[in-house]
């Protein structure tokens, strides 16, 4: 999902930091699996989903910037929206994708999806499936921390840590004016219209309207916890609260 705020193109996640595409990304994420996962694959058996942190949030509240500040903290890889949907949208990658985890772990990625999909309903199309199915599957590969696209309702509720962004629109407005060096009255003429398209999605993959805070383990209000460093240590705590006895 791509806007036009100006003459500017924004995707969302963008912040001051360049970062590589979906493609480039995807090809990164399977070089490092075939360096490092394919080399573990026959030591000690690990638990089928790692522990996982996933971030919720209203496109252009800083997210994705405060994910990459705490996968580096905890040696963690941050799998975003472009990242997601390169793998879900590429056969060849998602059956590659789905191929590790079922390589070292043998019928439990059906396991889940029954358990999953016989309990959601909402999960109507082959699309939806098959991006689950990813996600599922990279939550059983690595240590993850994604960013969007509602993992944290795929994602075994006892194996994550759900963390929901929110702020008003006045911030959103001027984050995305400051990073796009636009004027603020284009980013709020456009705002409206990424929220509608990010509603679309969520309705269509979840049957739902909107996140609810009761689906999450903590809501951050980036208006007044404004800085991603800081909103990056209250996550990691959680985190380590959250899953002590395996991370330690």
């Amino acid at each position: 999902m791509a806007e036009k705020i100006g003459n500017v193109k924004y995707v969302p996640g963008r912040y001051e930091k360049k970062r590589p595409t979906g493609q480039q990304q995807a090809a990164k994420y399977f070089r490092d699996l075939d360096k490092k996962i394919i080399e573990k694959k026959r030591r000690e058996k690990k638990p089928e989903i790692y522990p996982t942190i996933s971030f919720s949030r209203k496109i252009g509240v800083g997210a994705l910037e405060i994910a990459d500040i705490l996968a580096e903290k905890i040696d963690y890889e941050v799998v975003d929206r472009k990242l997601l949907e390169a793998i879900a949208q590429e056969a060849k990658l998602s059956q590659k994708t789905v191929a590790y985890f079922d390589e070292r772990y043998p019928g439990v990625l059906n396991e889940f999806a029954k358990l999953l999909f016989g309990e959601k309903s909402f999960i109507k199309s082959d699309f939806n499936r098959h991006l689950f199915n990813v996600v599922l599957s990279i939550a059983g590969i690595k240590p993850t921390l994604f960013v969007g696209r509602g993992t944290h309702l795929i994602i075994p509720r006892d194996r994550v840590l759900a963390v929901r962004f929110i702020c008003s629109d006045e911030h959103r407005i001027n984050r995305l004016s400051r990073i796009l060096k636009v004027k603020k009255k284009e980013a709020a003429d456009k705002l409206p219209q990424i929220d509608k398209e990010q509603s679309r999605f969520f309705k269509k993959a979840f049957g739902k309207k909107d996140a609810v805070p009761y689906e999450f383990d903590m809501v951050i209000n980036c208006d007044h916890i404004n800085k991603p460093h800081d909103a990056a240590e209250i996550v990691e705590l959680a985190f380590k609260k959250k899953f002590a006895e395996e991370l330690s």
